[in-house]
């Protein structure tokens, strides 16, 4: 039987044919004969409790210049389909959490959704890796300036960020004393008004922010060390980082068998995890990436692992 499969994405026009871990996945899927059918977010709609999107059939292609070639779109009731997978960057925003609630109606009905939707939601990226405090560096999160600023000097050293940023975005490191903290703080916090996290700074950023990927629970064999360029505190490829592939350590084993049993368990399938040193700084549960940096540095085929255990679900 062939698998029908849905990609809920943003816009073809966005991709980046040289990075763009989505395409690894959808190559792997024409590879084995799958239907591939693109599935436009804002596109979907409801009528009681079956969900349709204008479904546009697609064919890929290992082209730079022509990637993928899509059929007219046509209205289709998702129940036709056997999987769909979410990889729709962030913003968390309203208009996601929606998408997650009519696709939580589809895999109701016995659709294969990956990441699961109801797991998505409970999820953040930032948050979420709290649940794990003996993996985590020195973490608070608070919109109360007092607060964190007595954080700020009690570690002298942290990292302030947005909880709903992706790619590096809108990131600040604070030295105490700081002349500009107040504002970074105003800023990010809305004068008050917005959670966001400040973290102990780890020095083994310049060593790269290791993103660990994981298939449902289980890591791969090698991460991607993002590694800052000169003068930037960010390793995000997003940022400029320099991906260098590199085995796990002892410490990223530690931390996978950890918190893979509980991915799994909340049907979170494909994850990357953010590791500094020997922390964990970020969950990345939404569409998480580096699948081509890895593989192309040692020869590894992630989309196919990841095909794999959906091809078990299904069974």
């Amino acid at each position: 039987m062939t698998v029908r499969l849905g990609v809920v994405m943003d816009r073809p026009e966005v991709i980046d044919y040289h990075k763009d871990s989505t395409l690894a996945m959808l190559w792997e899927a024409d590879r084995r004969g799958w239907e591939i059918y693109y599935l436009a977010p804002e596109k979907l709609s409801a009528e009681a409790d079956t969900v349709f999107a204008e479904a546009a059939r697609l064919n890929v292609f290992r082209d730079a210049d022509a990637w993928g070639m899509f059929d007219e779109p046509l209205l289709m009731p998702l129940l036709d389909l056997d999987v769909i997978l979410i990889r729709k960057d962030p913003p968390f925003d309203t208009d996601y959490l929606h998408l997650t609630q009519l696709l939580e109606l589809v895999e109701r009905k016995g659709v294969l959704v990956v990441n699961r939707p109801a797991a998505l939601r409970e999820a953040n990226e930032k948050l979420f890796a709290l649940r794990f405090p003996e993996c985590c560096p020195k973490t608070l999160v608070s919109a109360n300036k007092k607060q964190l600023t007595a954080f700020f000097e009690q570690h002298q050293d942290v990292v302030c960020k947005p909880l709903d940023g992706m790619g590096g975005e809108s990131i600040f490191r604070l030295r105490f004393p700081d002349e500009n903290a107040s504002v970074v703080l105003e800023v990010l916090t809305a004068y008050g008004t917005k959670l966001m996290q400040m973290q102990q700074y780890i020095p083994e950023i310049l060593q790269g922010d290791k993103r660990i990927l994981l298939v449902d629970g289980e890591p791969i064999s090698h991460v991607l060390a993002r590694i800052p360029p000169k003068g930037e505190l960010r390793g995000n490829l997003a940022a400029g980082g320099r991906g260098v592939a590199q085995p796990l350590s002892v410490r990223d084993r530690e931390i996978a068998a950890i918190v893979g049993p509980v991915l799994r368990e909340m049907g979170l399938m494909f994850v990357g995890l953010d590791v500094i040193g020997d922390w964990l700084t970020e969950i990345n549960v939404t569409s998480p990436t580096c699948i081509r940096q890895i593989d192309e540095q040692t020869g590894s085929v992630i989309a196919s692992v990841l095909l794999n255990c959906i091809e078990k679900r299904l069974r």
